[in-house]
């Protein structure tokens, strides 16, 4: 069912979301809170936990797996407190990505080389069919960082419930060129042609991100490289650093160790100074062990990103199952100051799994969300051929629109309303043209989109939406995830960020689609398909539960077209 408003930006109805942490976009990864850190929930609360995103019980919420047809997700956990510390790496098991099993932790700290922390790291499945986990180690209050590995106890365990951490540890120590607080967070491992392995951990150097190589012929004996697989300047340090091949052909995954031809090679890296990540698409030469970017791609702040909202600490891995590559990422909390998370109890959530590839154009990669969430899709109602006028919205009735999927295609006739860009936005981040031009400034073409998680009068309400920018004789798409309105709550220490990206998208057949998924605390949307994607974190006051509210609305000028919305109730997994 839907139900039609009209004025919807009336002045007198609207009041003007492997793996690390953070409270805000710049607070510090791995704030320690010591008269914090081992407080206990004991009665979390349940009206911003979510639905269908992955997260435990309660507490603080790295490397994911595919291992003998059973998916692993390791993740790091505070098992004694809502904040950061005590870092195990908790283990948890699913045969379709959706409903996890939690197992035993698979590793804490407990020897000499790791006494002080168990840091984030990856996984490697080495040639006879053994997982090897390479992590990072803390072996003292100095905070100096070693590499280490661990193995199954019992490699026949179809669950890998047990792990040993061999007495050879560690791996790898910093040598007097490398900064020893900031080295860590070692990658899966690949197999070159000459038989040898190699892995890049990441770390910094003055200025300068780096992603240091290291190469072995037996994976226990490491030799760092004379140079860097790859290193930024003006970068900061780099964490939690992603290497991996994409087809230019196709949209199937690939091995880690594939290279050759028709083969590109990403690069992401995740940002310790400004908490966000980037990626660049390039070649790997194999030769002389080094990655280049394409000339097309920016390296650094500026640059591309898997997600353009709350979200950090990516990885991704290779799922043989279904040849795919499959991404995670971390969204952490932003409502509240450590002090206050030991009474929500909970922290962090783990963003949906989505299958992530090549665009044929070669610039960018495109997620899409794993197909197996469409297993939790009940209610489903439709909306066909809407037409929205200035100021107009539409409610979409009949699903929990706190715990929802929508899909929507939006069309419109002409893109002569199309705004002029302002040269003076042409430094800005996307996020700032969002500000500046938020869904309640009315435009020409747009913005037009989503109201997620909207109270019964609009007193709050997350938008997603689109806004069309005319540059000379091209057109610029700016996609924005706006927080700004997400609650009526009073709280100065709540992060309500306007998140935005620009869309890189050919409007020749004069339509934009839209994905979101809305559950509870969370709005993770998808752009053109996936070609732009954005995760916020909301807190509602009045928008919760059954109160919640969905509807699409128009602000521009220019009639916006529903050719199809698509939206069902979400069921919840086992987990």
């Amino acid at each position: 069912m839907v139900f039609l408003t009209n004025c919807f930006l009336c002045p007198f109805l609207v009041i003007i979301i492997v793996l690390l942490f953070c409270f805000n976009e710049i607070k510090a990864s791995h704030e320690v809170f010591r008269n914090l850190q081992s407080l206990s929930a004991t009665n979390p609360r349940k009206y911003h936990r979510t639905g269908y995103h992955f997260q435990p019980p309660k507490h603080w919420i790295n490397g994911p797996m595919y291992y003998n047809g059973v998916y692993h997700l390791f993740y790091q956990y505070n098992p004694k407190g809502a904040v950061w510390g005590n870092i195990v790496w908790a283990h948890s098991v699913s045969i379709d990505l959706i409903n996890w099993n939690r197992v035993e932790h698979a590793i804490y700290p407990s020897k000499v080389f790791d006494k002080y922390g168990t840091w984030s790291g990856s996984v490697t499945i080495l040639p006879d069919n053994k997982p090897v986990i390479l992590y990072t180690g803390i072996v003292d209050a100095n905070n100096t960082q070693v590499q280490n590995y661990a193995i199954p106890a019992d490699v026949s365990d179809p669950l890998l419930r047990k792990w040993i951490k061999p007495d050879n540890n560690p791996l790898i120590v910093a040598d007097n060129s490398i900064n020893k607080t900031q080295f860590r967070d070692p990658t899966t491992a690949w197999l070159g042609r000459d038989g040898q392995w190699r892995m890049v951990v990441g770390s910094a150097r003055r200025h300068r991100g780096v992603a240091i190589l290291y190469r072995s012929r037996d994976f226990l004996k490491w030799t760092k490289a004379q140079h860097p697989l790859h290193s930024s300047s003006k970068t900061g340090n780099w964490e939690c650093p992603d290497f991996f091949p994409v087809s230019l052909n196709h949209t199937n995954g690939l091995d880690t160790s594939v290279d050759g031809e028709n083969v590109k090679h990403v690069l992401k890296v995740s940002l310790d100074d400004t908490r966000f990540e980037y990626y660049t698409i390039g070649t790997y030469d194999t030769k002389n062990d080094r990655y280049i970017p394409d000339d097309t791609m920016i390296d650094g702040w500026k640059g591309l990103r898997l997600d353009y909202g709350n979200f950090y600490a990516s990885k991704t891995f290779y799922d043989p199952s279904k040849n795919r590559r499959v991404l995670w990422g971390w969204a952490n909390e932003s409502d509240v100051v450590p002090k206050d998370a030991i009474k929500k109890g909970w922290a962090g959530i783990q963003s949906i799994p989505r299958k992530l590839w090549l665009d044929p154009s070669g610039k960018q990669l495109v997620q899409w969300p794993v197909e197996e969430l469409e297993t939790l899709r009940k209610k489903k109602v439709e909306l066909r051929n809407y037409n929205l006028d200035k100021g107009e919205t539409v409610e979409v009735e009949g699903i929990t629109a706190a715990q929802a999927d929508v899909e929507v295609t939006f069309s419109f006739s002409s893109l002569k309303n199309a705004e002029e860009f302002d040269p003076s936005w042409t430094d800005l981040y996307a996020k700032d043209v969002c500000a500046i031009r938020g869904s309640s400034v009315q435009g020409g073409l747009g913005p037009f989109g989503l109201l997620t998680l909207a109270s019964e009068n609009l007193e709050e309400y997350t938008p997603v939406f689109f806004r069309v920018f005319k540059i000379q004789d091209k057109y610029k798409v700016l996609m924005c995830s706006d927080a700004s309105r997400s609650s009526a709550r009073s709280n100065p220490k709540m992060y309500k960020p306007s998140f935005a990206g620009f869309v890189d998208v050919d409007l020749s057949d004069k339509k934009l689609s839209l994905r979101s998924l809305i559950d509870h605390s969370v709005v993770e949307s998808f752009g053109a398909g996936g070609k732009t994607c954005i995760t916020s974190r909301v807190y509602p006051a009045l928008s919760l539960f059954s109160e919640a509210r969905l509807l699409a609305f128009n602000n521009g000028i220019e009639t916006i077209t529903i050719e199809t919305l698509n939206a069902w109730s979400m069921d919840k997994p086992d987990r």
